[in-house]
């Protein structure tokens, strides 16, 4: 997946347990558990916002985005979006 999540990151540099953050963030640790490893299809805002809180840091501290391999073809259509020409406006 191309969106890699760094908690585990976070909580090292916090000293910080799985359990103690989702005490203090309010989800429960196997949530937490699908989140710091990278199996959490979305995140609330919410929750994002209340990681950050307790953890002290940025979103970006806590997800980065990785490109994905050469060949499985995500990168080729997200390039080939970029390059379609805007629509003229109505006249």
């Amino acid at each position: 997946m191309p969106i890699a999540v760094d908690i585990d990151v976070m909580l090292a540099k916090r000293k910080m347990s799985v359990g103690e953050l989702s005490d203090r963030v309010g989800i429960t640790p196997a949530n937490l558990a699908v989140l710091k490893n990278g199996r959490a299809k979305a995140v609330r805002f919410t929750t994002l916002a209340a990681l950050c809180e307790v953890l002290e840091c940025q979103p970006g501290d806590l997800l980065r985005w990785e490109p994905d391999g050469p060949g499985d073809g995500d990168g080729a259509a997200h390039a080939s979006r970029a390059s379609v020409p805007a629509a003229s406006p109505p006249r």
